[in-house]
């Protein structure tokens, strides 16, 4: 295996390893004190759940690399180097929990759709095997508290304060447009879009979801005027 294959394979694996633990404890340290009721309290154990789950089959292949993640499961979620994701921690209520799940973890399945043609074969088999699965059912669920929410009026309206918040946010969950690294990932395989091209590609099909909600993002107008 040459050594910027072995590298870059690595630092994507560690990427995601260690961001399966960190959203276990999104859900535990942060979904869970906002739950509005016992149900979805139970549903943000189930999910974190998963999570660890997730973090296994990852350590399983990083393992076949010689990298141990052991240390991960001691670490506070600051002190994961490879995974930052602090928009998570700044979601003040259970509707913006909502606007998460269904977009930004929408953006988390993005990208795992194409570690499923990753050139690693080791790396693509666990996202085929159970993990895409689950992160279908977490977006499901982010999407069913806002349509729920969009029902009525002030339900509409409230969703519509936290995606004007979150949104630019949870474009910035796809990192740099000119990252040399995501670059190098498609020269090898390991990805097949670079993140400015994944990103584009989320708003396209996206777009028409939110406004089915009658939800609007700045895009929209932006996609309007091209097609005037």
């Amino acid at each position: 295996m040459p050594e910027e294959y072995r590298s870059l394979a690595t630092h994507l694996m560690m990427v995601h390893t260690e961001g399966e633990l960190t959203g276990a404890d999104d859900y535990t340290q942060v979904f869970y004190n906002l739950a509005p009721n016992a149900y979805e309290k139970f549903v943000c154990c189930e999910r974190a759940a998963e999570e660890v789950q997730h973090y296994e089959l990852s350590a399983e292949v990083l393992a076949g690399l010689d990298v141990d993640t052991s240390g991960m499961l001691a670490q506070h979620f600051q002190q994961r180097p490879y995974y930052a994701n602090e928009l998570v921690r700044g979601v003040r209520n259970w509707m913006e929990r909502g606007i998460f799940s269904f977009l930004g973890e929408a953006v988390v399945l993005e990208h795992l759709l194409e570690f499923q043609e990753s050139s690693y074969e080791p790396f693509s088999e666990i996202f085929v095997k159970q993990i895409i699965k689950d992160e279908h059912v977490h977006v499901a669920h982010g999407f069913r508290i806002i349509r729920d929410a969009c029902g009525t009026d002030a339900g509409r309206q409230d969703a519509q304060q936290a995606l004007d918040r979150l949104w630019p946010h949870i474009l910035g969950l796809f990192g740099r447009d000119e990252s040399k690294r995501s670059a190098l990932y498609v020269k090898w395989g390991l990805r097949k879009t670079t993140n400015g091209e994944l990103r584009r590609h989320f708003v396209r099909k996206i777009l028409p979801k939110l406004s089915a909600l009658g939800l609007v993002v700045p895009e929209m107008a932006v996609l309007a005027a091209e097609q005037s």
